[in-house]
């Protein structure tokens, strides 16, 4: 069966752990990120949505902090252009399911 959740907290993980690598230069996660990761899990655990969840752009629902909407839009803004060279097959993946056409293959 489809997971939409666990997809979402992977590609939440991966843009988190990049930012923090490339952009602050950190070899592990710092303790701002790591907040920020356990954060998105924590919501995305809860979502009202399931595995019919929207991309987090394409949701109608705000479910951060208004604190952490900030910190993740930074941090999305940062690491979205940049998936296409680290994580290519994930960010088409994502791109995919934000225009919204079906995914017919299972």
């Amino acid at each position: 069966m489809y997971d939409r959740i666990s997809e979402e907290k992977h590609v939440v993980g991966l843009m988190i752990r990049m930012y923090c690598r490339h952009k602050e230069h950190n070899r592990e996660l710092c303790e701002k990120c790591s907040e920020v990761l356990n954060y998105a899990v924590r919501r995305l655990e809860t979502c009202k949505f399931g595995n019919r969840k929207p991309t987090c752009k394409k949701c109608p629902v705000h479910c951060y902090r208004k604190d952490m909407r900030e910190d993740i839009r930074t941090i999305m803004r940062w690491s979205g252009p940049r998936m296409m060279l680290y994580h290519p097959l994930v960010a088409i993946r994502h791109l995919w399911r934000e225009s919204g056409i079906p995914k017919y293959c299972k």
